[in-house]
């Protein structure tokens, strides 16, 4: 596959243990042979699981995917804090052998446990890891902090949305999470540590959903590394790409007009498409050619016209 034949889409990637996301891009481009390819949402390299890759065109929808929401398998280790608020960073307090020999800090039960953490469920200020992707003065928190120049950054809204209690045995508390973008899973750790008295980070992290990607729909990371170009029929097309937004097809002149990024008037749409439920009054429309090609995301103006905000061809 040549960068003229490129494949436009989505590739769902089943994240690995280990590398970066960048990482993944970088091997995903190699096996395509494609530059354009980037992801929707960076996963720790602890993380594994659900990671959408944009391909070719689709990049210029990539932020449409911004707010979608996440759903994460979780496990938690009590008793243990780190610098990076994960079990691969340096311990600095406590550790789950110490905590189960002293007598006066009993370990908390597992009701307890339970409580607390159903009680960060709802809307909060949340307080992002100090090694995290995060900008402060333009540059990552992360950098700052191999730099040792750690800063402590501002907490920002976040939304736990649900927190379901997949096993709690001892130190180890495993739980799905159902999240806003911009939740983090290793600060959810360090304050629900912080609020036992015991501390507390995060052991292991699987994404299971990002928006309306799932887990079946991913494909192994060694699969396309080994598939190459092979793997083109994994690729969701981006004519298939968000079909929750409203769709109308626009006649010959309307889809002249769209690739070139032109107002359209509402006469140019299709007769079978100016349903009011379909044409809304305002918000995004993707705005389809007679074959049923995606040309731009369009955003419904007062006036009555679509401004092609997003063109795609």
């Amino acid at each position: 596959m040549t960068e003229a034949q490129t494949c436009d889409g989505l590739l769902v990637v089943d994240k690995p243990n280990g590398p970066t996301s960048h990482d993944i891009v970088v091997s995903v481009r190699r096996a395509l042979h494609l530059r354009k390819i980037g992801h929707l949402g960076t996963l720790d390299p602890l993380a594994t699981g659900v990671l959408p890759l944009v391909i070719g065109r689709a990049t210029r929808l990539a932020s449409l995917f911004a707010g979608a929401t996440k759903q994460y398998d979780a496990v938690i280790r009590l008793g243990v804090t780190t610098d990076t608020g994960d079990i691969t960073g340096t311990v600095t307090g406590g550790s789950a052998e110490e905590l189960t020999t002293r007598c006066e800090a009993p370990l908390p039960t597992p009701a307890t446990v339970e409580a607390v953490a159903s009680s960060f469920v709802g809307t909060y200020l949340q307080r992002p890891p100090e090694i995290s992707a995060k900008k402060v003065g333009g540059i990552r928190a992360y950098k700052l902090a191999r730099a040792h120049r750690p800063t402590r950054l501002k907490p920002v809204p976040v939304t736990l949305e649900a927190l379901t209690v997949l096993s709690n045995k001892g130190l180890q508390f495993r739980c799905r999470v159902v999240c806003s973008s911009g939740f983090y899973i290793r600060a959810l750790a360090r304050d629900l540590g912080e609020a036992l008295g015991c501390g507390g980070c995060l052991e292991t992290l699987r994404r299971e959903r990002h928006g309306p990607f799932e887990l079946a729909d991913a494909v192994p990371l060694i699969r396309i590394v080994e598939g190459g170009v092979g793997i083109a029929s994994d690729v969701i097309p981006i004519d298939a790409l968000l079909p929750e937004v409203p769709g109308v097809v626009v006649d010959d002149q309307g889809a002249w007009r769209a690739a070139h990024g032109n107002l359209l008037e509402r006469n140019e749409v299709l007769p079978h498409t100016r349903d009011a439920e379909v044409l809304p009054n305002e918000g995004n429309v993707r705005i389809l050619n007679r074959r049923g090609n995606l040309l731009a995301i369009g955003e419904c103006l007062a006036s009555g016209a679509l401004h092609p905000k997003i063109v795609l061809v």
